[in-house]
């Protein structure tokens, strides 16, 4: 790859993440962004915020005014608001946190007992440093139960920091974090803002260890498209996809006159750990008024499979 997209893919690459998360779109994000060129936006919406790679990516390249982030996990979205306005607070946690983990064979489950009882932000975020493959999991009652990863510590305190400071520096000033379910954050949305969604996919946020805290049902998503649509708000949504002959949700209803593009998202870890090669394909739902095709490069058109 080469020129400015390649370019602008090795930018995103580098940028900070404090945020270790399964599913994460940090390295998916600039060609996600990719499909709105060099618009620029009122607002970026990132409800269901994870990681906030697209908020940051976002950010990085100024695509809008202000940043609106969201999750109904509340000690997630007190990462994120400690984040924004008290980084030093919360690397300084982490650090405390992450050096204890030397003095006790327990401690991960020690302090995942605590986070359960006591919902800490910085213990949050050293739990998704820590866990398995960085993917949490969660039991009926809601509560943190992934294991640890016995093969690392989690990331160093000085990388940490320097990760919090550096979105801390993008997004200070003009973002705000708030707990609320994904609708009522886009209620004030409007066409000339720009909706990224992640929603927890179908199949994956039930049975007995759900890889995310609360599930979404299909019907209220295609609802929110649907009031999105109708209130001329522009939306991109990643939600289904596949890896080796495996698939995660059907397709979205043509109903929502949405492009369905398919985005090549690597291998697929799980299948490296039982030793098959399979490659991730994620969609990447573009609503009606985003998808000219026509503005975007042929080197942008390359960064996306057929959609089949």
């Amino acid at each position: 790859m080469h020129g400015k997209i390649g370019d602008r893919l090795n930018h995103v690459a580098r940028l900070p993440h404090p945020i270790p998360y399964q599913g994460s779109k940090r390295l998916l994000a600039e060609r996600i962004l990719s499909v709105v060129a060099d618009q620029k936006f009122d607002v970026l919406y990132e409800p269901f915020v994870g990681s906030g790679a697209i908020a940051i990516a976002g950010a990085a390249r100024g695509i809008a005014d202000r940043y609106e982030l969201s999750d109904t996990l509340a000690p997630l979205v007190e990462i994120w608001r400690a984040i924004i306005d008290h980084p030093a607070e919360l690397a300084h946690g982490y650090e405390e946190i992450w050096q204890a983990q030397f003095d006790s064979l327990d401690h991960f489950n020690d302090v995942r007992a605590e986070f359960n009882a006591r919902h800490d932000p910085a213990k949050l975020l050293y739990l998704l440093a820590r866990c398995v493959k960085n993917a949490p999991r969660f039991n009926g009652d809601g509560e943190f139960n992934q294991s640890p990863d016995k093969r690392r510590h989690g990331m160093r305190p000085a990388k940490m920091r320097r990760e919090i400071e550096g979105v801390s520096a993008l997004l200070r000033g003009q973002t705000c974090a708030s707990i609320t379910p994904f609708e009522r954050a886009l209620g004030s949305a409007t066409s000339s803002d720009l909706v990224y969604l992640d929603p927890p996919w179908e199949g994956t946020s039930t049975g007995r260890d759900k890889r995310y805290h609360e599930g979404l049902d299909r019907d209220r998503l295609i609802d929110a498209l649907n009031d999105l649509n109708q209130r001329g708000v522009p939306f991109l949504l990643s939600y289904d996809g596949r890896h080796g002959d495996k698939t995660y949700g059907e397709p979205l209803p043509e109903s929502l006159r949405a492009l369905r593009l398919e985005l090549p998202a690597g291998r697929s870890s799980q299948a490296t750990l039982l030793g098959r090669s399979e490659e991730t394909v994620e969609s990447l739902y573009v609503s009606e008024g985003l998808a000219d095709l026509g503005a975007l490069e042929p080197a942008q058109l390359d960064l996306f499979a057929s959609a089949g």
